[in-house]
């Protein structure tokens, strides 16, 4: 199982990114999806989650509104369209298998990808 996120980098407060989580090794399809963010300092927080067809997505309130998770089942990648970013959204973002909030039913992670929000 192999989860390879992409797309972070230094934007400014208002502006946006798109990250994008590559799986490989497992049947995509077959499962739910997770983003979960850890900024400097602090513990891992979910964010958003999928379910394995994509019809369901669930957001945390910090970002419900501003971000949108969905997947292609057909690419085996999971995204994460990321708007009206603000410095506290500033955190390691990692994708998850396996579960769409509960980080201790998620059994695989990726490395993450970093997000940096400043002027």
């Amino acid at each position: 199982v192999q989860l390879v996120e992409s797309g972070g980098g230094l934007v400014q407060p208002g502006g946006s990114l798109r990250l994008s989580c590559a799986a490989s090794g497992f049947t995509f399809n077959n499962y739910s999806m997770s983003w979960v963010r850890q900024a400097p300092g602090k513990g891992r927080e979910w964010v958003s989650g999928i379910n394995s067809g994509g019809s369901s997505t669930y957001y945390a309130d910090s970002v419900k509104g501003r971000f949108t998770i969905s997947r292609d089942n057909d690419k085996s990648t999971l995204y994460l369209q990321m708007n009206t970013l603000k410095p506290d959204d500033t955190a390691l973002y990692y994708c998850a298998r396996g579960a769409v909030r509960s980080l201790r039913l998620m059994d695989y992670w990726g490395k993450g990808t970093l997000v940096t929000v400043s002027s």
